[in-house]
């Protein structure tokens, strides 16, 4: 076994060695081009983020509210805002990159030009001397609302390394080489997989004891409330040292046994018994009002309630917003209309439009995340591709379903069921 280690590691010395002499014949001709490309795809999304940033819109509205401080009317404070929108705007400007083709790793500031830092990302790069920067010039609705000039400054480190990445120049002798690696990198993995299968087995043995110690811990608890009649007084402290024991016993059982489902992450909302009509009403009002103003054609029904269910009234208010501003998108004058029905034990939210409409096709793809519906203009559209996916994520985790419907240019519609109390 050791020789045969030895004579993969001489392989992937001499692999390694040939490999960088391939690629540094490459490496000046191709680092050039991949400067010039970068810089052309960088030119493109600095225009469309500067484009979509000084337009109004949600994103827009709600980094207005930060930079002015003003969390008034919003279920959250200054601080969540800001942290909000720190991870919001990360999320946009991640994917207009990656729309562009551009998935090195960045950080950014949004400035006012007297030097006044608004908001910062939460990624940063130790030396800052190596990063390279690309600043956005933000006009219009941010910077007319604070009354300053705004730059948003994109930030990217280690970018020679970035472009390494890009470069795809191997010949044949680099592919010979490669394929060398990819035989020793077998072997490693086939050592790794047997790690694997070693921890694998090791924590079914320690689940399937967690399991097994329940039921004489269950016995004893049974045994103590037996003993508690007969029992001495004298003896009393004694059983209840036996009692407190197999108690903690249980508890340290019960915590190895959760933590399948603590790793799983399903426990990020609270759930509680809330009247959802008045709050429905309250977002149906606002939106009505907010579509005079984008010459909406909205309108809604809704049943008499009361529509008790067991929520979280933060997110579902998210969820239902995101919908109504999602039918507004695709179509040039929009109608929506907002149906809320109780239907046997189930409250049924239907929210309908006339925009485009969604093909079969492209239906199963909509809940994933960064998805946007193909059209002839990738940016006419706004949007981040996350919506529907934060919608399906939290309709399951208050136990519903969302159902969508629809044809090409017939319209669309979503439909959330949630579980209504019985009292």
């Amino acid at each position: 076994m050791l020789k045969k280690r030895t004579l993969y590691l001489l392989v992937f010395i001499i692999s390694a060695i040939g490999l960088l002499v391939v690629q540094y014949q490459y490496l000046e001709v191709g680092l050039v081009l991949a400067n010039s490309q970068f810089s052309k795809k960088i030119d493109e999304v600095r225009a469309v983020i500067s484009k979509d940033l000084s337009e109004y819109n949600a994103l827009t509205y709600s980094l207005g509210r930060t930079l002015r401080e003003d969390a008034s009317q919003l279920a959250i404070d200054l601080d969540s805002l800001q942290k909000m929108n720190q991870y919001y705007l990360n999320d946009y400007l991640a994917y207009q990159l990656q729309v562009s083709g551009i998935d090195a790793p960045f950080s950014y500031t949004l400035s006012s030009k007297d030097s006044v830092t608004y908001l910062l990302s939460q990624q940063t790069f130790s030396n800052e001397e190596e990063l390279k920067f690309y600043p956005i010039p933000i006009k219009g609705y941010l910077s007319d609302s604070l009354g300053k000039d705004l730059v948003l400054q994109l930030g990217f480190s280690d970018i020679n390394s970035y472009f390494l990445n890009q470069l795809n120049g191997l010949t044949i002798p680099g592919l010979v080489f490669l394929c060398a690696i990819i035989l020793v990198v077998i072997w490693v993995l086939r050592s790794f997989y047997w790690q694997s299968t070693l921890i694998t087995t090791t924590n079914d043995f320690i689940n399937n004891l967690t399991h097994e110690l329940k039921t004489p811990v269950f016995s004893i608890g049974i045994a103590t409330k037996i003993l508690e009649e007969e029992i001495p007084p004298e003896k009393q402290n004694i059983l209840e040292l036996i009692k407190r024991e197999t108690q903690r016993l249980k508890i340290h059982i019960d915590k190895v046994l959760e933590l399948a489902s603590l790793e799983s992450g399903k426990r990020i909302i609270h759930l509680e018994a809330v009247d959802l009509r008045p709050i429905i009403a309250r977002i149906a009002d606002d939106f009505k009002v907010l579509g005079t103003y984008d010459n909406i054609d909205f309108s809604y029904t809704l049943e008499e309630g009361p529509y008790c269910i067991k929520g979280e009234i933060f997110h579902l208010e998210n969820a239902l917003f995101n919908l109504l501003d999602n039918a507004k998108k695709y179509s040039k004058h929009p109608k929506i209309h907002l149906e809320v029905k109780k239907e046997a034990s189930q409250l049924c939210i239907v929210v309908r439009d006339n925009g485009k409409g969604i093909s079969k096709k492209e239906i199963k793809r909509i809940f994933t995340k960064y998805y946007r519906i193909k059209n002839d203009d990738l940016h006419a559209v706004k949007g981040y591709g996350l919506g529907l996916t934060y919608v399906k994520k939290i309709v399951k985790l208050h136990g519903g379903k969302l159902k969508v419907s629809s044809k090409p240019m017939s319209g669309t519609q979503f439909t959330i069921l949630l579980k209504l109390l019985k009292n």
